[in-house]
């Protein structure tokens, strides 16, 4: 049942369709890596559009939304030709093994998920869906349906991977060896981004002003960089706790250009945060640009992108379908036909 293709690892990863364009976190701290992982491994990668749902979305919104995520991590290298790129909701069998992993998590295991503390803890636990609580499960399910060998995750969501490990060995344990037990891929040279306003917080979407999205304007782009919080001294060094502004652009300049940002930082001895400023703009247009020009090819022919959906998605079912088969058979679940 468990099949590799060329036998190598299989990797997994999704991202969520919440926001029209992605921002530079999401690029330099996950996509960027999924094309590198790509060489050497199975690649499985996957617009988590049944995530997106556990707080509400405007179905318009997300429609288009759920379009341009699937055209940026193309724009952005991954090749669905090699890897298996799809839509979760396309793949039905991820909410039937969601089902059938909640029936083996416990109710004090589920409630311990930090993430859902702090998501409800924001919006109030009145309105935060029974969804936000299972969500959690639902990863799993998306993991061990493909038995992946291998998720990159954030060291953030190293606590998810954790309870599909402990998911995948109990069923293992009960009904006989199922699951791959998947590792978490903590990648720690993946660059961590921060907020261009404020940079003790992650770059993030709900926080539009400290934010670069890579599908604006190069303009836009220039001036939200331009604009970015710095500090009252005039040395360019890289020093995180004291420098946070300056050592963020320095990060992701760093990044786009294949260089150590020690090795940057040296480059402006002498010279003001202006030159740091437009030298991180002029290398993240360049690669912005080239970037939207593809996703708007992508998503002005709906026809193709859509046949790309129904390939990949086809690809992943013929993994997924035969590991919830094995599944329901183990259970005891009659299939049809009466076998």
């Amino acid at each position: 049942m468990i099949t590799r293709m060329s036998g190598t690892p299989r990797v997994l990863s999704g991202i969520q369709p919440t926001a029209g364009s992605f921002q530079l976190g999401n690029y330099l701290g996950a996509v960027r890596n999924w094309v590198s992982l790509q060489e050497g491994n199975d690649a499985f990668y996957m617009v988590v559009d049944l995530h997106a749902i556990t707080v509400e979305q405007d179905p318009a919104e997300l429609r288009t939304n759920i379009a341009l995520a699937y055209a940026q991590i193309i724009a952005a290298g991954v090749d669905p030709s090699v890897s298996t790129l799809f839509v979760q909701s396309h793949v039905p069998e991820h909410t039937q093994l969601g089902w059938v992993m909640q029936c083996q998590t416990g109710f004090g295991e589920a409630s311990r998920m930090t993430q859902f503390k702090d998501k409800s803890a924001r919006g109030g636990s009145d309105h935060a869906s029974v969804g936000l609580f299972t969500y959690p499960i639902l990863q799993v399910a998306d993991i061990l349906v493909y038995q992946a060998d291998g998720v990159p995750v954030g060291e953030d969501q190293r606590q998810h991977v954790e309870l599909t490990r402990d998911l995948a060995q109990r069923f293992n344990t009960r009904y006989g060896q199922t699951f791959t037990v998947p590792k978490p891929l903590i990648v720690k040279e993946t660059a961590k981004i921060f907020d261009l306003q404020d940079p003790s917080s992650k770059m993030s979407k709900s926080l539009p002003n400290g934010a670069v999205f890579l599908l604006d304007d190069p303009q836009v782009i220039t001036k939200r960089i331009k604009s970015a919080v710095t500090d009252s001294e005039s040395e360019v060094r890289f020093d995180p706790a004291a420098k946070p502004g300056v050592s963020n652009l320095l990060t992701i300049l760093a990044t786009f250009t294949d260089r150590d940002v020690e090795t940057v930082a040296a480059s402006y001895h002498g010279l003001g945060y202006g030159a740091l400023k437009a030298d991180t703009a002029e290398a993240v247009v360049a690669f912005a640009a080239p970037y939207a020009a593809r996703v708007r090819e992508l998503t002005g022919d709906p026809a193709e992108l859509h046949r790309l959906m129904a390939t990949g998605a086809a690809k992943a079912r013929a993994v997924a379908a035969p590991t919830l088969a094995t599944v329901y058979d183990r259970l005891g679940f009659v299939a049809v036909g009466g076998e």
